[in-house]
């Protein structure tokens, strides 16, 4: 009779991990009524930032990763994988037991979260939060739309995902994503490509996206970031959002920048024109939050 190791020998890598993969997701499952639901969310935006602060609060001794290790960020549960229900959800989350024996060990309270940027855009997240995790804190970083825009357009790009260049994706932006967002309402099952990769412009108009959230939370579960602060003073944010967290102080060797895109810079006549396009939506955003951002033209 072979033994384990001889079979697992006769596996190619690929099917290694699948196998592997697919045991620790069922076990994740299987203890779902173990694992706590989250203690926050980072929630947007897009190019905003959200992958460096979730990489720093990580490295807190408070604050585990999502199971499997593998996973980086999300679950996505909330806006791609919403049918698979509240136990696969909980599945991505350490059990009370890990989270107990972590606090003992440092002698602080655990926070768990994930961080997925699409969550503040999708049109049903907000209220499936609301109703799973009435008391979730929300971290939301918020960059100016021009930048993001362009950094999205490059994302996409570098992806192989973008044939056209960013001033004829803005053009197209509207025949590519017409009728998706009233889809994803109508079949809250849907999940749709083009809303998340195409809505360079439409995700840029922040306060339309985030009122659904302010119309669920108290003002105190959320935390506002501008993206341009952490670009400027990493260590500055990420003490800021410990404090939100109810997390003791711990500093980092360092603040590296998480998915930088390099490139030449923005055309002028382009960027006047997101300019002013963004401006009015700028100043109903800062009116609502009663914050001022340090965003283009004034």
């Amino acid at each position: 009779m072979s033994s384990i190791r001889d079979r697992v020998k006769d596996l190619v890598p690929n099917q290694v991990t699948e196998r592997l993969r697919d045991g620790l997701v069922g076990y994740g499952v299987r203890t779902a009524a173990r694992r706590p639901l989250p203690d926050f969310l980072i929630i947007g935006t897009k190019r905003g930032g959200t992958t460096s602060l979730w990489n720093y609060l990580i490295q807190h001794p408070l604050v585990p990763r999502l199971f499997p290790a593998w996973n980086t960020k999300a679950s996505h549960y909330f806006e791609e994988h919403w049918n698979r229900g509240e136990a696969w959800y909980r599945s991505h989350f350490p059990t009370e037991r890990q989270r107990a024996a972590l606090a003992a060990r440092h002698g602080g309270p655990t926070r768990v979260g994930e961080a997925a940027p699409l969550y503040m855009f999708h049109p049903l997240a907000a209220q499936r939060v609301a109703a799973l995790m009435p008391q979730v804190k929300l971290i939301v970083l918020l960059r100016d739309p021009v930048e993001r825009a362009y950094s999205h357009w490059k994302e996409r790009r570098t992806h192989g995902i973008e044939p056209l260049d960013f001033p004829a994706a803005l053009a197209a932006e509207p025949e590519r994503t017409a009728g998706e967002r009233d889809r994803l309402i109508a079949e809250p099952e849907y999940f749709s490509e083009p809303y998340d990769w195409y809505t360079y412009r439409a995700r840029g108009r922040y306060l339309e996206h985030l009122e659904p959230w302010l119309d669920r939370f108290d003002r105190n579960q959320l935390l506002f970031l501008p993206s341009e602060d952490l670009y400027r003073d990493a260590r500055a944010t990420y003490t800021r959002t410990l404090d939100f967290l109810g997390l003791p102080d711990h500093d980092l060797p360092n603040f590296k920048v998480y998915n930088d895109r390099r490139s030449s810079p923005l055309d002028p006549q382009v960027r006047a024109e997101l300019t002013d396009y963004y401006l009015p939506h700028n100043e109903a955003l800062e009116q609502r939050l009663g914050l001022i951002f340090d965003w283009g033209a004034r």
